[in-house]
């Protein structure tokens, strides 16, 4: 496909985007985007997503299905795709790598989509990714970071940014904004997600100058960190990065303050959950992590989405919430650039998004199917969550 039709069917996209759709309201039950039955239909495009609707990151999986949820009515209120209408057939995996690999297999297998959406949890990801290489069925993540989801194989792709470029934002922020010499590192060692980014912080932080003090690691579910933190306390660190899920984040945070312990924690997107708060209380105040984007934004676009949204659900939408839309429409993008809804022709076009406004920012997929995109630096202050500053790209 020639550079000329990338550039008009992206602005025909964005335009989109901006256009003030009829807005919808919540309804109680199943909606039309998580209905069920094979993709059979003439008249519609069928697509899965696996997501963690239950289980210990179920934040993260409502989140992304609402913010693809809003992408698909949007679509479907300008026309749809080549005349379809688009429909999602929703799997819960439980928070599970397992159940999200069973999902998968049945979405591909019975319902017949001709693509997948998810996960967000890169350990997930990393179970349904083999499964869509192996059908050759195109698999966009939202929000996995581990850079091994997308070496899975060329049918595997994710509108986020990676880990490498995550642990350096944080890395760079440790040393260069806060100043910071000596870093502790509490790890997830259950969790590829938070063992991956520990190791591209620890890397970047010293090679900022920086020193690593004591690395020390939980499990997945833990409730008690009072011994880790002792050892941690013990080090007198200038920040404590702690690249885990909301869940155990914010008890960490409060057994952090509950031990006198003044340096600030700093984490990864893992922390982007409105229960974050909810657990940590003000135990979180003076916390930094990084993330896909911010409320604050000024932007049109961002503006316009969180409208939208907040029309929908009456919320505030997060950073998952961002990066499912994202992902629907790059996808719907690239349907409408496609040969063909088959999964070589879905795939080539997937894989040409250059430049393409997303609400997180222009999304290009490079060659290892990855999106290049800055990051933002949040802060949590009272309660709430604060824009600090944005990094990009070296």
């Amino acid at each position: 496909m020639n550079k000329t039709t990338q550039s008009v069917s992206s602005l025909l996209l964005a335009a989109a985007i901006l256009i003030s759709f009829p807005s919808c309201t919540k309804k109680d039950g199943a909606s039309n985007a998580t209905s069920t039955g094979a993709a059979t239909a003439a008249d519609e495009i069928v697509i899965g997503e696996v997501g963690s609707l239950t289980g210990s990151e179920a934040t993260f999986g409502t989140s992304t299905r609402d913010g693809i949820d809003l992408a698909i009515k949007q679509i479907n209120a300008a026309g749809g795709i080549k005349g379809k209408k688009v429909r999602v057939l929703i799997l819960d995996d439980q928070s599970k790598a397992e159940e999200a690999a069973t999902a998968a297999t049945k979405l591909i297998t019975q319902d017949k989509v001709v693509a997948l959406l998810g996960e967000v949890a890169s350990t997930r990801s990393l179970a349904m990714a083999p499964i869509a290489q192996s059908h050759q069925v195109p698999m966009i993540t939202p929000s996995s970071t581990n850079p091994e989801v997308t070496a899975k194989g060329n049918y595997v792709f994710r509108v986020c940014f990676i880990d490498p470029f995550q642990g350096m934002v944080m890395a760079k922020f440790a040393a260069n904004t806060l100043h910071a010499k000596r870093a502790a590192i509490l790890r997830d060692v259950k969790s590829d997600y938070s063992v991956g980014l520990s190791n591209f912080f620890t890397e970047n932080f010293k090679k900022l100058g920086g020193e690593i003090v004591i690395d020390t690691s939980y499990s997945g579910g833990d409730a008690d960190f009072k011994s880790q933190l002792t050892s941690i306390k013990t080090k007198n660190p200038d920040v404590i990065y702690v690249p885990g899920y909301y869940t155990e984040v914010g008890l960490i945070a409060r057994q952090t303050k509950e031990l006198g312990i003044k340096a600030p924690l700093l984490g990864g997107d893992g922390w982007d959950s409105e229960k974050l708060t909810e657990i940590g209380g003000q135990a979180l105040d003076g916390s930094f992590f990084s993330n896909h984007y911010t409320p604050d934004d000024k932007s049109p676009v961002v503006q316009r989405f969180i409208t939208e949204y907040k029309t929908q659900f009456n919320i505030v939408p997060d950073g998952l919430a961002a990066m499912g839309y994202d992902a629907m429409i790059v996808l719907a993008d690239a349907m409408k650039r496609a040969k063909s809804f088959g999964g070589d022709d879905l795939r080539q076009a997937i894989s040409e998004t250059k430049d393409f406004q997303a609400v997180t920012g222009r999304i290009t997929i490079d060659k290892n199917r990855d999106a290049s995109k800055s990051a933002v630096v949040i802060e949590v202050k009272g309660g709430k969550f604060q824009y600090k500053e944005t990094i990009n790209p070296s």
